[in-house]
């Protein structure tokens, strides 16, 4: 029984060292399992070479332990004795020297037990590390779908047009297919933009779940020291960006076909309306509810209650100090106030002959003389002798406009740097300040100017928006 006990110990000490096994330090080739580690060599051998320490007078002397993986890693470099506790003071491992010599004052328990506390942390960080994933998967499937609804915008965009300019026929393709062209350009810029985005995504979710794999094949060692020794690098998150407010702007096309129209109105027949009445209606999606700002209107403005009439009287109310109301310049704002997206409103003009209308920034200047121009924050169009439209530009742009609207629309689109303001009774689009550079919020802005002894006392007045209200 001893004899057949012995042969199959040597049998299991003869197999091939797997992978988690520690091998046989001396074995060339294939590497058998190793039997024992010797502290004293700092080497792991199988039952083969392990036989010089049992017929060795010299080495039979050596501390014999199980086997262990990287040996020399484990052993003290100031004491050469295996380390087995870990301070938590310092943070690192010692042996039972250090123990007594340096570390006698300090928090020292044993590896196991340090290692089963950090288990448990690498535990918490694996699923933090999921959770990171996934947030990004649902990301790059809120991209796909952004790309998808920016293409069905081009194609809606490009249709409207095709019906317009079809009509035109050989006189406008040349405009027609540039018109297309430019709508095709923007989808794909916005494609690409996404495509990018989601290959970043890509190489974050690969980066993180490679990390993961690492994560759990490490906190699922029995390995104390190796496990300590390597879980600081992966606890640590890697370079990774934020991705909560990353979002694809959808772009709007309005001011592609717009543009396009106006270049082109004075060759362009009755059909013209048809896609001028579209172009309405695509920016009257974007309304908004918008109400006036007591609190920013000048003493001499009157707001009413609902907060949609503004108009000028003659006294200076006498009201408490605030740094968002305007001192000099007879002007409003609106409460809500924009930093993305597009928006809409319509204001009704009809009766007066002076006004101010557009969006301002809301780190615009509200105190002392208010100088309007996209510099100083504000992006205006103006009306002066009932009939002197002007786009305050800097320098300012003398406008032609045919008829004189008693409705106006204002449309911005905040990523495009685009603020148009539209006829709502034609459809035509008055002036447009284009490539507009934004840095803060926008808000509504309102003049009503002075009322010039009841020539000009009728209301600005925020009216609620119809699609298709065009003559």
């Amino acid at each position: 029984m001893v004899a057949q006990l012995r042969q199959s110990a040597v049998k299991r000490s003869l197999e091939v060292a797997l992978e988690g096994e520690v091998p046989c330090d001396i074995c060339t080739g294939t590497k058998l399992k190793a039997l024992k580690s010797c502290l004293v060599c700092l080497s792991s051998y199988c039952e083969t070479h392990l036989e010089r320490h049992r017929t060795v007078s010299g080495l039979k002397r050596h501390t014999l332990i199980e086997p262990l993986v990287n040996l020399g890693g484990r052993m003290c470099s100031k004491h050469n004795e295996l380390m087995e506790r870990f301070c938590k003071t310092d943070q690192m491992c010692v042996c039972h020297l250090c123990y007594e010599l340096d570390h006698n004052s300090h928090h020292v328990v044993a590896l196991s037990e340090e290692c089963e506390e950090e288990k448990s942390k690498l535990a918490s960080r694996e699923a933090d590390l999921l959770c990171m994933i996934d947030e990004r998967q649902h990301k790059v499937l809120e991209l796909r779908g952004s790309v998808q609804l920016s293409k069905e915008a081009a194609d809606n965009a490009a249709a409207d047009g095709a019906r317009v300019f079809t009509v035109l026929k050989q006189h406008l393709e040349t405009d027609l297919s540039s018109l297309t062209e430019e709508i095709k350009r923007q989808q794909e810029i916005k494609a690409n933009h996404a495509k990018g985005l989601m290959e970043e995504l890509d190489r974050e979710i690969s980066e993180l779940t490679r990390r993961n794999c690492e994560l759990k094949k490490l906190s699922r060692s029995d390995d104390p020291l190796h496990l300590l020794q390597n879980s600081s690098t992966l606890r640590t998150v890697p370079p990774i960006k934020d991705w909560k407010r990353v979002s694809l702007h959808q772009p709007s096309f309005v001011g592609t076909v717009a543009r396009a129209v106006a270049c082109l109105k004075e060759t362009l027949s009755r059909d013209t309306m048809d896609l001028l009445k579209a172009e309405l209606k695509r920016v009257q999606q974007y309304a908004v509810d918008v109400t006036l700002d007591p609190s920013t209107a000048h003493p001499t403005l009157t707001v009413s209650l609902d907060g949609k009439q503004v108009n000028h009287s003659d006294m200076d109310v006498t009201l408490p100090d605030n740094p968002d109301r305007f001192s000099t310049s007879i002007l409003v704002l609106g409460r809500q106030s924009f930093a993305s997206g597009s928006f809409y409103y319509e204001v009704e003009v009809k009766g007066k002959t002076k006004w101010d209308l557009g969006v301002a920034s809301g780190l615009a200047n509200r105190k002392g003389l208010v100088t309007s121009s996209p510099e100083a924050g504000f992006w205006t169009l103006q009306l002066r002798n009932g009939n002197e439209y002007t786009a305050l530009a800097d320098p300012d742009i003398l406008l032609s406009v045919k008829s004189r609207p008693h409705r106006v629309g204002v449309f911005v689109d905040y990523e495009e740097g685009l603020v148009s303001f539209h006829d709502v009774d034609t459809a035509n689009i008055i002036y447009s300040f284009t490539g507009c550079v934004f840095n803060n919020r926008l808000h509504p802005f309102f003049s009503p100017c002075f009322n010039e002894g009841g020539v000009n006392s009728a209301s600005l007045t925020i009216s609620p928006v119809h699609e298709a209200d065009v003559l």
